[in-house]
Formats: structure tokens, sequence, C-alpha cells
């Protein structure tokens, strides 16, 4: 009798954590969303498919805006986001066909050579500002990402970079699948989402850090409109 008492105890995967994982799927999903708003900053590493495109994330991101790279069909490019201002850095080869938009003419190509190396300067007109803007953009982004669909469901406890974890469910994984820590804040550590559109994993949850204007010799600005567009 005693025996099973003592081996019942040991098997508790929740004791000595932040206790969430006591909790109801949709209370997990709740207190995460809300530790993952209150955080100041965190980085966000890994894929994303978005309108039958991937993406490779490596980004850093706080309230004031975010810094990092993306690459998608072989093409990587830096963005840099302080406030309002979002920069663009690329080689000539992403400005004539990685944009999507360039033509590959003479002039394109000549275009593209001025931009090489620069962080170029993003128009708030431009389409590509809403397109690349959205990865710098911390609220918008954890809230598109930390959404499950489906009826939510606990799934076993789990370990992310040494940190123990309960495991949030939708739709048995079809609708997505979270990975919650139990150590600490209730803090989202990774994200395969639904329907095979990338899995994500978030780090340095409230190690801020400070995003630097680029010098001037290092920016380009074109006005309304970058050239490509």
């Amino acid at each position: 009798m005693t025996g099973t008492v003592l081996t019942g105890c040991a098997e508790d995967p929740n004791e000595g954590t932040n206790g969430v994982g006591r909790l109801p799927a949709a209370k997990i999903q709740g207190k995460t969303r809300s530790a993952a708003e209150s955080a100041g900053a965190v980085r966000v590493h890994g894929n994303v498919v978005s309108g039958g495109r991937t993406y490779a994330l490596d980004m850093r991101l706080n309230d004031d805006g975010g810094d990092g790279s993306v690459t998608s069909k072989g093409a990587t490019f830096k963005l840099l986001r302080i406030g309002e201002q979002l920069y663009v850095k690329a080689d000539a080869e992403f400005w004539t066909h990685g944009s999507g938009q360039g033509g590959g003419g003479k002039a394109d190509a000549a275009a593209a050579s001025k931009l090489d190396g620069k962080f170029v300067k993003v128009p708030q007109g431009d389409p590509s500002y809403k397109k690349f803007s959205g990865f710098t953009d911390k609220g918008l982004l954890l809230d598109g990402l930390l959404t499950l669909h489906g009826t939510l469901a606990t799934d076993g406890h789990d370990e992310e970079a040494g940190v123990r974890t309960i495991r949030v469910t939708g739709d048995k994984g079809s609708g997505g699948t979270l990975e919650v820590s139990l150590e600490g804040k209730p803090y989202p550590l990774r994200l395969e989402r639904a329907g095979g559109a990338g899995t994500l994993t978030f780090s340095g949850w409230g190690e801020d850090f400070s995003l630097r204007e680029p010098e001037k010799n290092e920016t380009v600005d074109y006005g309304r409109q970058l050239p490509t567009s």
C-alpha cells in the first residue's frame, strides 16, 4: 500500500512547477497568451508558411520594433524596424529577383546595384511595407501565431531546450500544438502550426535589447515607393 502511494507521488509531473499543467487546456492557452503579451521582448526562430511561400525567420522583437533575418526561396534579407520606420537590407540579386517584383532589365539591374548591401527605407505606402513589417511586429506576429484551432486539450508533458513543458493541442494536433513552459512564467516555447504551416521556437522572453538606427552612409531612401514595386 505504501509503495503505491510513493509511486503515485513520484510520478506527478507538475510537482515543483508553476502549476499551469494542472489547469484545463483553455486556461493554459489564456495564461500563455497573457504571459507572451506582457513580455517586453522575445526571439522567434523557425519556419512559417504563408501565401504558399515558406519563410525562415530569426527575429528579435520588442515593443519598439524588431531586428533579424528572413530567408525565402534561397534569398536572405535583413529586416529592421524602429517605430514606424522599416528597413530592408539585401543583396542586388534580391532586389532584381528575390523581391518578386523586378523585371530583370538593365534599369532594374542598375537600381538593384545601388541597393546592394544597404538599409533601404521602405515607404509605408509601398506593398512591401505591409508584407515585411508583420515579421517585425511582436504583438501582431504573436497574436497570429499563438492561435490553436479546434477543440483544445492537453497532451502530456515534454521538454523544450531543457525546460519542462505541458503540451496543448487543437483538434488532437491537426489544429496546432503548443509547448508551454512549466518553469517560471508560462511562456510559449515551441509551436507547430496547424496544417503544416511551420514550426517555431520562442526564447529570450523578457530579455530586452536595443535597436540601432543604421548610419546614413548605410542607408538608401527611395521616397514614396521602392524602385522594384
